[in-house]
């Protein structure tokens, strides 16, 4: 499997220049005098979603990875000319796996490596059970009933009706799928892929029980985290997730957007903003955030902004917003926002803006929302949980967690110790520079299909 790889270029330096703005601007207080702050009642969000930026070229990313990473990726394109890629996953938007899909695609197809990506279909039972099934698969407690068993494969076997699989390699994102394996041609040289994005360290030993006869019919597994691994009949490989830093979530803004934004959403910009980004999910504890952030502020100001939304995936986020709400109360200070799928600038924009980025989660698979904070350079604290030590290395690229309690000390300390906050931050940035880049994502898929289509069959 594909190393680290060289350590990426350093980006161009109005780029640096702008971010140290940004750093600066969130730290410290406004320089020119402004009218109290009034908070605004209501937050205004964009509602129709804007017109899609389209998505940038190879040769785009040149600045930040440099010229001779983009012609490897060329190079190990070509063997892969004539072949065929498939991705199948649950949803085409909401989540880290749409927004890689959404990224990964179109640089592949760049290559010449055709690739199409195939969203699978289902009914709210459906998604219900694979909600389920997710949490579960997390550790949590779960009595696997016939009822759902046969839900969930019914739904597969509907849309393995439906589908098509010629493709050379067809890849399954996580359990939702992963019963179209039964499509799987045993008399040729075609290659299935499941691709884990989840914690399954833990797994509910009956869920896991019913899903892994269908995980070992693949030709591979892979793996977000070390930990993850399962004893499996077939090979494993980690994969790091990963972002796209000219993406619309990642690209440098103009600094007086990020001020509208905040205006937009009711955020003082003149004082220190908490921020955690991420679905309303209970295993992303966002009530515990708002614990840390309630005991930290007994001896720091601060705000406290919550943002994420929904996938049409997961029937439960209605009920864990709720939750916050009621947690937050009437509390002036804490700003909940529901955001439509559509608002990568606004999150952009959010984070830019914030003195310290948190992801205060239970269970994670990977936690893309700590890589995209790292590389704002954001001071970030992150639980020690799933791929998320693979990100934060503590007291260096940010700090780790264990308790509502730590989280508290460790926003306490970020904001009274700047110099230090600066300088995690800049390294985070590195970090996601050398490791957790889209173009070290499309060279792990394009080793791994080379691979797999010289292997012998399982």
């Amino acid at each position: 499997m594909e190393g680290k790889g060289q350590p990426a270029q350093t980006a161009p330096p109005n780029e640096e220049a702008a971010d140290a703005r940004e750093r600066n601007s969130a730290a410290a207080p406004l320089e020119v005098p402004k009218p109290p702050f009034e908070r605004r009642h209501k937050p205004r969000i964009r509602e129709t979603p804007p017109t899609p930026a389209p998505p940038p070229h190879l040769d785009d990313y040149e600045p930040l990875i440099g010229r001779a990473e983009i012609e490897e990726l060329r190079y190990l394109a070509q063997a892969l000319r004539e072949k065929k890629m498939k991705m199948v996953n649950s949803t085409a938007v909401g989540g880290g796996v749409a927004e890689i899909l959404n990224r990964l695609v179109p640089l592949l197809n760049e290559l010449e490596v055709s690739t199409h990506w195939d969203v699978i279909t289902g009914g709210n039972d459906f998604f219900e059970v694979t909600k389920a099934f997710h949490n579960a698969l997390h550790g949590g407690a779960y009595q696997l009933s016939n009822q759902a068993r046969e839900i969930f494969l019914l739904h597969n076997e509907q849309n393995r009706e439906r589908m098509r699989f010629d493709e050379d390699l067809i890849v399954l994102h996580d359990p939702q799928p992963v019963g179209l394996i039964q499509s799987k041609k045993p008399d040729s040289r075609q290659r299935w892929v499941w691709r884990c994005h989840i914690d399954l360290s833990n797994p509910n030993p009956e869920v896991w029980g019913f899903l892994r006869p269908f995980v070992e019919k693949h030709d591979a597994a892979i793996f977000s985290s070390q930990a993850f691994a399962r004893q499996l009949a077939i090979p494993q490989y980690l994969f790091f997730p990963c972002i796209d830093p000219l993406s619309e979530k990642n690209k440098q803004l103009d600094p007086s957007y990020i001020q509208q934004v905040c205006d937009d959403f009711g955020i003082d910009r003149s004082r220190p903003i908490i921020t955690q980004i991420s679905r309303f999910d209970r295993l992303k504890d966002p009530v515990g955030v708002i614990r840390a952030y309630r005991m930290a502020k007994q001896y720091v100001d601060c705000q406290l902004v919550l943002a994420g939304g929904g996938a049409t995936d997961d029937p439960e986020g209605a009920a864990v917003l709720a939750e916050v709400t009621e947690a937050a109360g009437e509390d002036q200070d804490i700003i909940i926002l529901n955001l439509p799928p559509w608002s990568a600038l606004e999150i952009n924009a959010l984070q830019r803006a914030s003195t310290i980025i948190i992801q205060k989660s239970l269970k994670e698979g990977f936690g893309l929302t700590v890589t995209e904070a790292l590389w704002k350079g954001k001071p970030t604290i992150g639980s020690a949980v799933g791929g998320i030590p693979n990100q934060i290395i503590h007291k260096i690229t940010g700090l780790l967690c264990h308790s509502v309690e730590g989280c508290a000390f460790h926003i306490r300390y970020l904001l009274t110790h700047p110099e230090f906050a600066d300088q995690i931050g800049k390294n985070g940035r590195e970090h996601v520079k050398e490791n957790f880049f889209i173009t070290s994502n499309v060279k792990r898929w394009l080793l791994l299909f080379q691979l797999l289509l010289r292997s012998p069959r399982q």
